[in-house]
């Protein structure tokens, strides 16, 4: 079975997540080498550069009804809903005070730096292993599978909010202040929506706590979770450690802060 045939069960789904299906983590693999952005949110197939017009011929080119995958993956994500339960990251990264930037810029030139920071953002990401799940206003979200990192999620997850940060002071010639939430957990990870809304994202708590450290973050700032922290190996000797009371959680969530120059 090859990785552009129907995700007939959710077994199949598992095995795509946790990499066990390895034909489609060694074809990402080799598609994310290619230039270049943007790509394929699910098998990184570059829709601009060199290599688009071979993309197209073989099906791999931007999906119309739903620009962010190539047409292959799009038709699988809309023909076979489903999904499973994974042990997996989440990155969430949001653009502190973008409404006062927006205040005090023109229209036009706050679009211009925002599409620069997402770009830069999504090579960021896909360098990282993580599959982009979505931009939202001022803020892009991320998963890391095992698919894609093994189990080394975690620390792929926290590396990529290292170099967002750096993106932001500017490194990349972007400069915007940044606040980023890292967690780790089980979350549903698949297929969600209907015809040409048809999405491949992540559910659950996970993803709530990683929402709210991202909105608790200051500027240059990463708020990893002790979860997280543990799974990605992280050495939180001499760091900053903090007790959240993050809106919707029962209890304080404690977290690591990784804070800009010493990032």
């Amino acid at each position: 079975m090859s990785a552009d045939e129907p995700m007939v069960d959710s077994e199949f789904w598992r095995a795509i997540l946790l990499g066990t299906f390895w034909q489609f983590r060694a074809g990402r693999w080799l598609l994310k080498h290619l230039p270049h952005e943007p790509r394929c949110k699910l098998c990184a197939a570059p829709f601009e550069g060199a290599g688009a017009p071979f993309m197209r011929m073989i099906g791999k080119g931007r999906w119309p009804k739903n620009p962010k995958y190539c047409g292959s993956c799009f038709k699988n994500l809309a023909n076979n809903h489903g999904g499973a339960e994974i042990p997996c990251s989440l990155l969430f990264a949001d653009v502190r005070g973008s409404t006062q930037m927006a205040e005090s810029m023109r229209p036009g030139d706050f679009k211009a730096l925002m599409a620069r920071f997402f770009r830069t953002a999504s090579a960021i990401l896909v360098e990282h292993d993580a599959v982009v799940d979505k931009f939202v206003g001022d803020e892009v979200v991320a998963i890391f599978i095992p698919a894609l990192t093994g189990e080394r999620h975690a620390a792929a997850a926290i590396a990529a909010a290292r170099a967002l940060v750096e993106t932001g002071r500017g490194s990349h010639g972007t400069a915007l202040p940044i606040g980023v939430g890292v967690h780790t957990g089980i979350a549903y990870v698949g297929s969600v929506g209907v015809d040409a809304n048809v999405d491949l994202t992540a559910m659950g708590d996970p993803v709530n706590v990683a929402a709210r450290l991202a909105s608790a973050a200051g500027p240059d700032e990463v708020l990893v979770t002790i979860e997280a922290a543990k799974a990605g190996d992280l050495d939180v000797r001499g760091l900053e450690q903090r007790d959240l009371d993050l809106k919707g959680k029962a209890g304080r969530t404690p977290v690591v802060v990784l804070r800009s120059p010493s990032i």
